[in-house]
């Protein structure tokens, strides 16, 4: 007989997880709180606009991620694939050419407006020191220091590149994690550093299609669905949903976030040690600003590329929503890790944001509307020596999934979808 495994969460590891088990013949029922699947990568109804609960990019490097929306699928469409681009208006300009790897980088670095040579020959430096012997140093300032990198590289280029892919400042950035993700972007296939920026909702991006997908193949979905406790015992796992029913399975994938293992998983003796540490873990925010132009005045004055960065203020990131997915006027800000910005209340970050897009794309009226949302526990604190447990725990039949587990990566889509597809291998028995 199949076993019965219980998929706890449906976000993208949780999913993942899911539609692996199912490839195996496992019977899989899944259960989520909340009523959208995609955990922290999810569709958002506002004003009856579709908007995100943050701003996900991926990488041509997510093989795992990618392989996995083909085969529940998701048209290559969902995407916009670009070469690597990065553009601040008026202090940098890197754009890489459809070249083998490593040219397209030597070539980005060798023709990007607002380095200087001696910037050039310092990153030169610093991708040399990782092909050689990796990242070194604790933390990414350390590493950055040690190759000789210049005050114009950390501002344009390391320190943007660093709060994005691990939502974390480099002055407490873990540099091991950030060299495997520069590694794994630019010094492999040239494509592994293409840009790949969603042009449809995060739910509809991967989730729909799997659960479509799931369902179609027999597995249960239970959205709107929490699971309150979990007990084991001899026969195997117990959980108890919203209600008070009980359900009986052979092995748990708990696909959701570290503080909610950590509730959840307290009543197994196994899993005592496991939750204190999963509770104690740290986290940091990220806050998406949405702004809604009003269409009548006429587009966006808008330098071509869809995404942009920003230095010096609150923004890190500008997003054409207009551009990707066709929403008229809108556009979203992007403030990661820890700052002043989350005192601030929803109408006065609108119009600091607002401020900022207009010193650097030129005067525009006031938006119609803002709208901030801000994931409080976003991604774990990607310092040195931060805990991520491993995916198999001391409670038999107990599976951990998520992008807070054991990586060479940092929390992204990528690292999410891997975990869920290794979790559910251990799940098979």
């Amino acid at each position: 007989m199949s076993r019965h495994v219980a998929v706890v969460g449906a976000g993208y590891a949780g999913l993942a997880a899911a539609v692996e088990l199912v490839r195996a013949g496992c019977h899989v029922t899944v259960f989520e709180a909340n009523r959208v699947a995609g955990g922290r990568a999810r569709r958002v109804e506002y004003r009856g606009t579709l908007l995100d609960n943050g701003q996900h990019l991926l990488l041509g490097a997510y093989r795992d991620t990618l392989a996995l929306m083909r085969e529940v699928g998701v048209s290559d469409r969902a995407l916009h694939r670009f070469p690597l681009t990065l553009l601040i208006p008026g202090k940098l300009e890197m754009r890489a050419p459809r070249w083998p790897a490593p040219l397209n980088l030597a070539w980005a670095l060798v023709g990007a407006k607002g380095l200087t040579w001696k910037d050039r020959a310092a990153a030169v430096r610093l991708i040399a020191s990782l092909r050689r012997h990796g990242s070194h140093g604790n933390t990414v300032d350390q590493f950055l220091q040690q190759t000789g990198q210049t005050p114009a590289l950390n501002a344009l280029l390391w320190g943007p590149l660093c709060v994005s892919a691990l939502n974390t400042p480099t002055s407490l950035a873990d540099a091991r994690i950030f060299g495997s993700v520069l590694h794994d972007a630019l010094m492999r296939k040239a494509e592994d550093s293409d840009l790949l920026v969603p042009a449809i909702d995060l739910s509809a991006l991967f989730p729909d299609a799997a659960l479509t997908w799931l369902g179609e193949r027999g597995c249960e979905i239970a959205l709107g669905t929490r699971v309150q406790s979990l007990e084991c015992d001899t026969a195997g796992w117990q959980l108890e949903q919203q209600g008070g029913k009980r359900r009986r399975f052979d092995a748990v994938v708990c696909a959701v976030a570290p503080f909610l293992v950590a509730t959840l998983a307290q009543n197994v003796g196994e899993l005592r040690p496991l939750a204190a540490k999963l509770e104690a873990m740290e986290h940091q925010p990220i806050t998406t600003v949405y702004m809604q132009y009003e269409t009548a005045d006429g587009p966006l004055k808008w330098p071509g590329f869809p995404m942009l960065g920003l230095t010096g203020g609150h923004v890190q990131w500008l997003f054409n929503r207009e551009m990707l997915s066709g929403t008229r006027g809108l556009v979203a800000a992007v403030i990661s890790a820890s700052g002043p910005h989350l005192d601030l209340e929803n109408d006065v970050l609108g119009t600091l944001v607002h401020r900022e897009l207009t010193e650097a794309l030129g005067p525009r009226p006031a938006p119609v509307w803002t709208k901030a949302i801000t994931e409080k526990r976003a991604t774990f604190a990607c310092t040195p020596g931060s805990f991520r447990p491993p995916i198999e725990t001391a409670a038999k039949g107990f599976y951990l999934a998520g992008d807070y587990t054991d990586s060479r990566y940092p929390a992204t889509l990528e690292s999410a979808v891997q975990s869920g597809l290794m979790a559910a291998k251990k799940a098979m028995g």
